[in-house]
């Protein structure tokens, strides 16, 4: 844009000191003559005067230039978008900077080009809070460098201060970047089987908030297009780290045995179990740590600890005659310091000899008490949900749903506790009792052990969401079965698949299961605080027909009849003192099942 600004004060705004020269009559006398010498002094108090009375006309005239050009807080001569400030008090030259920005409010409204890699786009100034702070511009241009002279007769520029919400900045411009960046590959280490993996890390290719405004805040006003880059962003730990980290560290780690004692006994610790404990995680800037995950390792150990550790044992409760009941109040135990163990088992595994760690067993609280229950408000049902399966109790996957369902009975949630399925139950594998049974695996139905564990999965998640309680993690199947209810329900598998739900009550939540030969009931007792949780469906939209595949027969060859794929939005609506509190939106896309016939595709 084109700024415009006023012109200088004209030339005699400015003071002018002239000085003319002055002769008296009989200052100077003839030489030789009598009246010379009583002359002399009269002449040389004549011109002292003289000099003192010019003398003081100058420092007038001096004076009065300095009050002129001090004049006001903003140096004379100081512009601002090309409107003079200067000799103004700042109060002055806010109004009169602020009279100019209305007198240009349209162009400064006008959108601002901005580039950003290969595209181009508008941005409304208004929509990210794009504004010359008056305030600030004033108070740099009091402070703008200007020697007298300068003050007098010289001039300068002040530019603006702009100020922009860099939140909102950068939120539009990430719709302007599109698919053009790249998220940091973060560096990691993982384990297949004993056998160490490296990822190598990638720079990070995107927009850097803080410089996007700087940029934005430094060109709004100069007419032009404004070029905002994308940043490389490099991860804090290197590929050549990462290799090391595998030689020295994990590859060592799960060489040989760690020997673990305690005043109890001892225990080995095999490599299949460091290797399933030992973690590599990253942090945001990429920065990677190893760190050995205590509670794996004791879901790695299992039954081995129990030679050397007691476990605390939570108070439980039941329902009996409709109403919550402790029927057994808990016990302390003694296990192993975790955080000791954590540190010391790392230092160790480095090492080709010497691997032995000691333990320390301190006592160990349960974390639910019957004095704690007592306080927690489970007193009544505040949701229920029920699903259906076939085959009765006899078939593998009906047995797979009753093992889980027994085992997070009775579970009491704390207020502000996050309850993780993986975490209580933990592998769920043969040794826990669990069987072959249908699983989905690579889009089709294979055996697998824990096949059913989803529909209790599900069960729960729905429990969990007709209570109200905050939803942290789950992920719908990739095919819609209509035994469950479509969007609202959730799969599992161990270990990289969880549902968590999270107390976001004041009150405690008991799960309370139960099961019949063809239905799986989860109940939520707490205190109720909504009136009604219900759901409301959008349109099924985007179907998608199943195609046929023919597969190989034989035993691990399942058949299926295809189902329809669409997507569909579920919104959980939450009142409470009949009013909506709450409307969550639940989003997912199902893929169309193949139907997937066990014979040789017919020429």
């Amino acid at each position: 844009m084109t700024l415009y600004g006023e012109k200088s004060p004209p030339a005699d705004d400015r003071p002018t000191v002239q000085v003319t020269a002055v002769s008296w009559p009989g200052d100077e006398p003839e030489p030789g003559t009598p009246a010379e010498a009583s002359a002399r002094p009269r002449s040389r108090r004549l011109r002292l005067l003289l000099a003192a009375g010019l003398s003081t006309v100058v420092l007038g005239g001096v004076a009065g230039a300095g009050a002129y050009a001090y004049a006001g807080d903003v140096p004379r001569g100081t512009t601002v978008l090309g409107t003079e400030l200067g000799g103004r008090s700042r109060a002055e030259a806010a109004r009169h900077l602020r009279a100019e920005l209305e007198r240009r409010a349209a162009e400064l409204a006008a959108p601002l080009s901005v580039r950003v890699g290969e595209r181009t786009a508008e941005i409304n100034p208004a929509e990210v809070g794009l504004t010359v702070d008056v305030e600030a511009t004033v108070a740099a241009a009091a402070e703008a460098e200007a020697h007298p002279v300068s003050r007098l007769v010289g001039s300068r520029s002040v530019q603006p201060v702009v100020s922009v919400d860099a939140a909102k900045l950068d939120a539009a411009l990430r719709k302007v970047v599109g698919d053009q960046g790249r998220k940091m590959t973060l560096p990691a280490i993982t384990f297949s089987g004993t056998t160490p993996k490296a990822v190598h890390p990638k720079p990070s290719l995107a927009l850097d908030a803080e410089r996007s405004a700087e940029v934005v805040r430094a060109g709004w006003l100069a007419d032009q297009p404004v070029t905002v880059p994308l940043v490389e962003s490099h991860p804090a730990t290197t590929a050549e780290e990462v290799d090391r980290l595998v030689d020295e560290l994990a590859k060592p780690a799960v060489a040989a045995p760690v020997k673990l004692t305690t005043d109890k006994g001892s225990v080995t610790i095999a490599p299949k179990a460091i290797a399933k404990s030992l973690r590599f995680t990253a942090d945001k800037a990429g920065k990677l740590s190893p760190q050995v995950d205590v509670k794996r390792l004791r879901a790695a150990l299992g039954d081995d600890l129990a030679a050397i550790e007691v476990t605390p044992k939570n108070a439980r409760l039941t329902i009996a005659g409709g109403k919550p009941k402790v029927v057994d109040s808990g016990r302390a135990g003694q296990q192993l310091d975790a955080s000791a163990l954590g540190r010391d088992l790392l230092a160790v595994l480095p090492k080709s000899d010497d691997r032995e760690v000691a333990g320390v067993l301190k006592p160990t609280e349960p974390e639910v008490t019957a004095e704690k229950v007592a306080g927690l408000g489970i007193k009544e049902k505040v949701s229920s949900f029920t699903t259906r399966f076939t085959g009765g109790l006899a078939s593998s996957r009906s047995q797979n749903i009753v093992t889980i369902a027994k085992e997070v009975d009775g579970t009491v949630v704390l207020p502000g506790e996050t309850f993780s399925l993986n975490g209580h139950t933990g592998e769920r594998g043969y040794q826990q009792g669990y069987r072959d049974a249908p699983v989905i695996l690579d889009g089709k139905l294979v055996p697998g052990v824990g096949g059913g564990t989803s529909q209790f999965t599900t069960t729960l998640f729905n429990a969990s969401y007709y209570a109200g309680l905050e939803d942290v993690e789950h992920k719908p199947h990739s095919y819609w079965f209509d035994r469950y209810p479509a969007v609202i329900e959730s799969t599992i598998f161990w270990p990289n698949l969880d549902f968590k739900f999270r107390n976001n009550t004041p009150h405690g939540v008991l799960i309370d299961t139960s099961y019949t030969s063809s239905t799986v009931t989860v109940s939520m007792w707490s205190t109720k605080i909504y009136d009604s949780v219900k759901t409301e469906y959008g349109p099924r939209r985007n179907i998608t027909v199943p195609k046929t595949i023919y597969l190989e027969p034989g035993p691990s060859c399942i058949p299926s009849n295809g189902i329809n794929g669409f997507a569909q939005d579920a919104y959980r609506v939450i009142r409470k003192d009949g009013k909506v509190v709450k409307r969550e939106k639940f989003s997912w896309r199902y893929d169309a099942e193949p139907r997937y016939i066990c014979a040789r595709e017919p020429s």
